[in-house]
Parts: C-alpha cells; structure tokens; sequence
C-alpha cells in the first residue's frame, strides 16, 4: 500500500524545537503562579446570618447523644430553627414553641445551629454523635 507521508515526514511532524519547549515551561509556571494567588485570597463566608452576641441562649446537651436537644433562651418564645452542616447547606428547618427539638434527622457531625427569636438571631455549634 501507498501512504501519503514518508518517514522524513513524520519526523518532521514529530520534530520539537527546543524553544518551544522553553515557553511551555515559562505558560507552566505562569498558569501555576496564577492558580496559587487566586486561591490564596481570603474569601468571606456570607452563608450565614451575622448573630446577635447579646441574647442568652443555651443548648444542651452538646454534643447531643440523643434524638432530642434543649434550646432556652431569654424569652423562652417561640423560636425558628436552621440547622447548617459544615459545608453551609442547610439540613434541618424547624419552628419550636418550647425548648426541644428534635434532630433525630441529623446523622453524626458538627453543625452550626442558628436560632431567631423575634428580632434576634444566635448561633452555636452543635456536635451530634
């Protein structure tokens, strides 16, 4: 059979110019410089409300063992409840009128619980085993 190319074709085709190979490096080393100063900067976490510091709010028991955790505050009135895991998402919605809620929903992990209580907002870590 006839090919169209010879082998002085091929190694043409296949020949690299050492220069070329020199810019490649230097693209290289650009791109990987770049990819380090973007993901070095200091992102902010918007994902959850700012929290009032100045209410009482109480949870127990942390880390909850249980199906059932305890949350008293100040007022004791009724209360919406968001539970976050560690990725921001949210996991648990609920709205209480007393102090127990119930996470049996919640498999083992660290969550940041978030709790409204007419115009104040709290936040807590909760660990649940």
């Amino acid at each position: 059979q006839h090919f169209p190319f010879t082998a002085n074709h091929f190694m043409y085709l296949y020949r690299v110019d050492p220069k070329s190979i020199l810019m490649q490096k230097i693209y290289f080393g650009i791109l990987l410089l770049l990819t380090f100063a973007v993901y070095g900067q200091k992102t902010e976490d918007l994902s959850f409300p700012a929290a009032s510091t100045n209410a009482t709010f109480t949870l127990y028991p942390n880390p909850a063992t249980g199906h059932t955790v305890y949350i008293t505050t100040e007022k004791n009135a009724n209360k919406d409840i968001v539970v976050y895991d560690v990725f921001g998402e949210v996991v648990l919605r609920d709205r209480i009128r007393d102090k127990a809620l119930n996470i049996s929903r919640l498999i083992a992990g660290v969550y940041v619980l978030q709790v409204s209580e007419g115009n104040q907002t709290m936040t807590r870590k909760l660990v649940v085993k």
